[in-house]
């Protein structure tokens, strides 16, 4: 399978682990993905809520390099996908907005590609059945709770490929390389996103709360696919533990990099190097790394 792949900004600096995992798993599972030529900032997070035709045009930029590939794109961060999936609907959806789209672009633009998340391509549509044959380690039923935020399958009229309230996709990958995906109430809550720059102590509150939640369920660790869900989760976790007073010491991982173990990838393959939690201690009890 061949995708036209979208890396987008946070991959190529603050999420470089989630790019090295990516490519990894891609490698060892088949998956061709072709970097789009000259793609530009999608717009996240913040063009959506300054200029509605620039959060459209900033995407379709890129898309219309896809079509020109005549391949569908994959992306990995949750707010690029939202974003290139939304001006994929958008200009399906209306001839004005495809015209005013095409204007600002000063070339013809028809939406031929669709856009997918990666943990949608991943599972669903490169399938389990293709995944199982290629694992050489069980995660030894490693409790996990699979957050996907609040970009990932919302608004499901747009994003199309989960259940708003109660995503399955990361819960059928995690029981299929042998961890156990919990159940718990803060799967599709927000962690702030970037409003840890702009509004930190907002995070810190959302973080603990989600944390808190994870602890609860039983969590060993955290499994996401968005680059500010692993890093407000991840790096503020501390600070969240001082403004709440309580404590956590629960790894998070893009699901990339707990695929990639089960795959049998060295940890430094994987990026696993980079996080602040330790992301090593609980593999090591269950002999994973």
């Amino acid at each position: 399978m061949k995708y036209a792949y979208f890396p987008g900004c946070s991959l190529s600096g603050t999420a470089r682990e989630y790019e090295r995992s990516t490519r990894a798993v891609a490698r060892v599972l088949g998956l061709e993905l072709e970097e789009i030529p000259d793609w530009s900032c999608c717009g996240a997070t913040s063009a959506h809520a300054t200029d509605k035709l620039l959060s459209l045009a900033l995407p379709a930029r890129s898309l219309a390099r896809a079509d020109e590939m005549g391949l569908d794109v994959v992306a990995p961060c949750a707010a690029c996908f939202n974003r290139l999936r939304t001006t994929v609907h958008a200009v399906r959806s209306d001839r004005k907005v495809r015209q005013e789209v095409e204007e600002v672009l000063g070339q013809p633009y028809a939406a031929c590609s669709d856009a997918y998340a990666l943990p949608d391509v991943i599972v669903n549509r490169h399938g389990l059945d293709n995944i199982v044959p290629h694992l050489k380690k069980s995660l030894g039923g490693l409790k996990v709770a699979c957050y996907y935020g609040c970009l990932l399958v919302r608004p499901s009229a747009v994003t199309a490929f989960d259940d708003p309230e109660d995503p399955q996709t990361m819960d059928r990958l995690v029981r299929a390389l042998g961890g156990e995906p919990v159940v718990w109430p803060a799967k599709t809550e927000c962690c702030g996103a970037s409003l840890s720059i702009t509004r930190t102590r907002v995070v810190w509150q959302l973080a603990a709360q989600i944390l808190t939640a994870a602890q609860k369920a039983g969590a060993e660790a955290i499994v996401v696919a968005c680059p500010f869900c692993q890093s407000n989760l991840d790096m503020r976790q501390v600070q969240a533990q001082k403004w709440s007073g309580r404590r956590w010491n629960i790894p998070v991982y893009y699901f990339t990099q707990l695929l990639g173990v089960a795959l049998g990838l060295p940890p430094g393959e994987l990026g696993l190097e980079s996080h602040f939690v330790d992301p090593l201690g609980v593999l090591r009890q269950k002999a994973l790394v």
